[in-house]
């Protein structure tokens, strides 16, 4: 399917510049973003992709300067609208916070069911998110009506049910329904297949990809599993220890990736394409937010690692910044040779 993608080079829907998210603890400060700079395009599809713990959903929630009390969000963060001026996404009211989330950002959490209202009809879930934003009600449930359709679902039968008369697959499509309903220009999705089956993963990433490709939505997908992500995302930005190590094309990254972290959790990804034993697990574990290590973060567990490595910690850049594919690495040149792809093939869209 040909992609619809309004996006033009150097168009920035958000400008994210030295982001924090941190925790007071009795141990220490807790670091679980840490001074994150990235740019996100206007029509894009982006995967943010890491282990567990590695500051993804903190990334989504600061997005919508949602990050939760004891939370501190520090840093810049810049929304362009297609329309109007740009908004500083850290210094707006509680009314103006109201207005921009669902209305231009909105947000699928993990999980459709912990998401609604057991007590409430979808309907009723879709009527009042309308009402609470001055929308046309009537022409709101119409709009519902379309694009629970567009998702292939029953719209008058969703509609009339409770969240529990619905099978996870039937939720989840109904909570991404209910996050377009009031037209946002961006939709930021936080693990929301991660409690499905795998053909319903497959089934839903497809939908995702059409309602993008309808509705020129830029899309921040947020997630563990490479694979999944792979036919769905145009870039691909991989976080370890609550920062960037790696942004690039989504096929560079799957392909050629630079960075020893995304070679080896691309190692260690399961898959139907690899043999069982030529799969290796990342060995050690990711640091503790209140310690994580001087230079490199990745250092103890790289097998590149080296004094260097220890003392300094390297920028997101590279070599050749034209073709937008990066990695904080010193040894860009040394990981393909040391950290090899054992995985067979790679099934993505170019």
């Amino acid at each position: 399917m040909q992609r619809k993608r309004t996006k033009t080079v150097d168009d920035p829907i958000f400008e994210v510049r030295d982001t924090t998210v941190s925790f007071d603890m009795e141990r220490g400060e807790s670091k679980v973003l840490n001074e994150v700079n990235i740019d996100v395009d206007r029509g894009e599809v982006l995967g943010v992709v890491g282990e567990s713990g590695s500051g993804k959903s903190m990334f989504a929630s600061a997005l919508l300067d949602a990050v939760v009390d004891p939370g501190v969000l520090t840093g810049d963060i810049t929304f362009h609208p297609e329309s109007g001026e740009a908004i500083d996404l850290l210094n707006l009211s509680q009314e103006q916070v109201k207005q921009v989330r669902w209305e231009e950002i909105s947000m699928v959490f993990q999980g459709a069911m912990s998401s609604f209202n057991p007590t409430m009809s979808i309907g009723d879930h879709f009527r009042e998110t309308l009402a609470v934003h001055d929308y046309d009600v009537e022409e709101g449930m119409e709009r519902a009506e379309e694009l629970l359709a567009d998702l292939y679902l029953e719209s008058e039968q969703v509609l009339d049910s409770y969240p529990h008369e619905l099978s996870g697959g039937m939720s989840q499509r109904a909570l991404i329904a209910l996050s377009l309903v009031l037209e946002p220009e961006v939709l930021v999705m936080d693990e929301p297949t991660a409690a499905l089956d795998l053909l319903m993963q497959r089934s839903i990433i497809r939908l995702i990809r059409q309602i993008a490709d309808e509705r020129d939505l830029t899309i921040v997908f947020i997630t563990h599993d490479l694979p999944l992500v792979a036919n769905l995302a145009d870039r691909i930005a991989v976080l370890y220890a609550f920062e960037f190590v790696e942004v690039g094309p989504a096929y560079e990254v799957l392909t050629e990736a630079k960075h020893p972290y995304t070679r080896a959790l691309l190692n260690s990804t399961p898959n139907l394409e690899t043999p069982r034993e030529q799969m290796r697990p990342i060995e050690g574990a990711a640091p503790d937010p209140v310690s994580v290590p001087n230079g490199c973060s990745y250092h103890p567990r790289c097998p590149l690692a080296d004094a260097t490595c220890e003392r300094d910690d390297p920028p997101l850049e590279s070599d050749t910044p034209e073709d937008g594919h990066v990695a904080a690495c010193h040894y860009v040149e040394k990981v393909p040779e040391t950290v090899p792809l054992t995985l067979q093939e790679v099934k993505v869209n170019e």
